[in-house]
């Protein structure tokens, strides 16, 4: 498949990118990208796979690691190989531009040839991108450099700059993964179906396509799996093929958080709910497959068995034998064997994240173990949470301070809540998590951030029910006491339909010295010239430095956990911009730092959607906004 036959996967991003700051967020994007794929399918089925993933801006399945994301420095060296111009040129237009994407463009546009260059094909493209991001040892920078080079030279149009883009992991062109759920359905309705059905046909049965293709996906998050099955047998038969496995992770069913225990009962009332610990750990997927062999999975399908490499042998220890294959919803504890308590999440921080041996391990983890999603071959996840815990506990072991069960209470009292609540406290838990129990709605749902579930923690009922994860995308020098080191810092949350990051609040409270001296240290290795494009900030809040957003699964995390007062409606700053108010955003007042994730990326740091729900759960007015801008050095 080439550009000139069918268009690459790229120049349809493009296009799609260049319709999109033309006509804003539209319906248009969904269509165009049907249209697309429905060709795809229609004249060359074989590509279908890599385009997906072309569009997506990945090379594999989240779970395998294999990342795109290459320095700006490896990608300047390779636009001047590719285009003849001096390095210092290429510094220089970046600095300027502050997108690297439209200076390869520029570069490339403006280059004189000889003789046309090869079309480039998406096999081709797909295949050099899979080689960059794969190539590890000595001489590997030249070698990236060489292919990515070899790809920019036979680029034309807008092909160099989103080429560029996907190198360096933002295509920025307002394409969520949910809209290619979404157009892949379609288009395979379309292609197989489309020209016999009435109108009114074609509807239900575009919605129902979009309901199998993403209860399917959020069950097998895994195009190499559904794609070919998807393609021999079609979207109804699609749940039959492709179903939850062990080995393949899942993303966790989430919670809502509250502000009362009132709120829990009003939530759940005529139902039958149930409460537990909510554990200050690491979430953890726990995979057996039918071989025996043992996973572990973080919340955002990072494979961590080389860091837990101790879970594997609990694990093998708490299972009972006819236990052969599971997927096991668990809470990664530090615990402290001596005094047998479980130990702040500062501490199990402190583990390597790769490549540890036990016999080096240091910081001693126990598994507490909430959920079973698969069993012995069979899924779990329709089953309600009262049959999902029996066996959970039918079927695994209590072994002391390697493996428990999370403590529980089913009860409709708000004292016995509370006395609950306290006693998580006072046993170094976060709070509780209330559930559903039994029924339809007491289901597992993958991915999804379900009512069905609360958390309550003790500090939600006079604060704004949640913290947030927010990433640091500048610093403003300190003074006085803090001289040397950055005395505050702006931070945003994240919008992935626009795929931009929005300013939503300084922060100078809740750091030590030594987080100080820490945060300072790190993030001088991230300092660019300006702000990127996809940054939405207030001139008012323009910060002394700019950082960019960290953005690999190997290289250390940016997001930050805080806490903060309350929000309020803001002229300055532009988190959810256009969801609560037209023209404002949404800041924190009184932020303060709690600590950093190491378990969730940039792109993982809290939504702009949830920003305005959790204002909106306030039930304040706007009118109490004021400028928003409530910030101590």
């Amino acid at each position: 498949m080439t550009f000139s036959a069918a268009k690459s996967a790229d120049r349809v991003r493009s296009d799609i990118g260049e319709a999109t700051w033309k006509k804003g967020e539209e319906l248009i994007i969904l269509d165009y990208l049907t249209s697309f794929l429905r060709n795809v399918i229609d004249t060359t089925p074989e590509n279908l796979l890599e385009v997906v993933y072309l569009c997506i801006n990945r090379l594999c399945p989240q779970y395998d690691g294999l990342e795109l994301g290459i320095g700006e420095t490896i990608l300047m060296k390779a636009v001047a190989s590719a285009t003849g111009r001096a390095l210092s040129k290429v510094k220089a237009d970046v600095e300027q531009h502050g997108d690297l994407g439209l200076v390869a463009q520029a570069s490339r546009s403006n280059q004189p040839t000889m003789f046309a260059p090869k079309p480039l094909t998406v096999t081709k493209v797909f295949k050099t991108l899979k080689e960059i991001a794969s190539t590890t040892g000595g001489s590997s920078m030249q070698r990236k450099i060489d292919k990515i080079s070899f790809l920019l030279v036979s680029c034309k149009g807008s092909e160099a700059k989103y080429l560029t883009r996907s190198l360096e992991g933002k295509l920025r062109i307002g394409l969520a993964e949910q809209t290619v759920l979404v157009a892949l359905a379609h288009s395979i309705v379309l292609s197989k179906e489309g020209p016999s059905l009435s109108k009114e046909q074609l509807e239900t049965k575009l919605t129902e396509a979009t309901g199998i293709i993403k209860s399917v996906y959020s069950e097998l998050p895994s195009y190499d799996l559904i794609i070919p099955k998807l393609l021999e047998h079609g979207v109804e038969q699609l749940h039959e093929h492709c179903k939850l496995t062990a080995g393949i992770p899942v993303k966790p069913m989430l919670a809502h958080p509250t502000k009362s225990l009132t709120e829990v009962l009003n939530r759940f009332e005529g139902h039958v709910f149930t409460c537990e610990f909510k554990y200050d750990g690491e979430r953890a997927q726990i995979h057996q497959m039918g071989d025996g062999e043992i996973m572990v999975f973080s919340r955002n399908s990072e494979n961590m068995s080389a860091k837990y490499p101790d879970i594997l042998d609990k694990l093998s220890k708490a299972a009972k034998p006819d236990t052969k294959s599971f997927i096991l919803d668990c809470e990664a504890v530090a615990w402290d064997r001596e005094k047998k308590t479980i130990l702040p999440f500062q501490v199990l921080s402190t583990r390597k994240r790769k490549d540890v041996k036990e016999e080096d391990i240091k910081v001693q983890v126990c598994v507490f173990a909430f959920d079973l999603l698969f069993l012995n071959g069979r899924s779990l996840l329709q089953e309600p949470l009262v049959e999902r815990r029996k066996l959970l506990h039918d079927s695994f072991t209590i072994v002391e301070g390697d493996f428990t069960f999370a403590k529980a209470m089913t009860t409709n009292s708000v004292e016995e809540i509370q006395t609950f609540l306290d006693e998580s406290v006072a046993g170094f838990c976060e709070g509780l998590m209330v559930k559903t129990l039994e029924g339809t709605e007491a289901s597992y749902e993958p991915s999804k951030r379900s009512r069905n579930w609360l958390k309550v923690k003790k500090d939600y009922i006079s604060g704004i029910g949640d913290s947030l994860d927010l990433v640091v995308i500048g610093a403003y020098q300190g003074r006085g006491k803090r001289t040397g080191v950055y005395g505050g810092y702006l931070l945003a949350c994240y919008d992935p339909d626009r795929e931009e990051y929005q300013s939503i609040c300084k922060i100078g409270t809740g750091f030590s010295e030594a987080n100080l001296e820490t945060h300072h240290k790190f993030l001088q290795e991230h300092i660019i010239p300006g702000p990127k494009k996809y940054y939405s900030y207030g001139e008012g809040t323009k910060p002394d430095v700019w950082f960019a957003p960290v953005q690999f699964i190997l290289s250390p995390r940016k997001v930050w956990e805080v806490k903060a007062a309350d929000l309020s409606v803001s002229p300055v700053y532009k988190a959810a911009v256009g969801i609560v108010d037209n023209s404002k955003g949404i800041s924190l007042r009184f932020p303060r730092f709690i600590r950093v994730r190491e378990d969730k990326s940039p792109e993982e740091a809290t939504a702009s959607d949830q920003v305005a729900e959790m204002y909106n759960s306030q039930k304040i007015n706007a009118g109490e906004a004021g400028n928003g801008d409530d910030f101590e050095y």
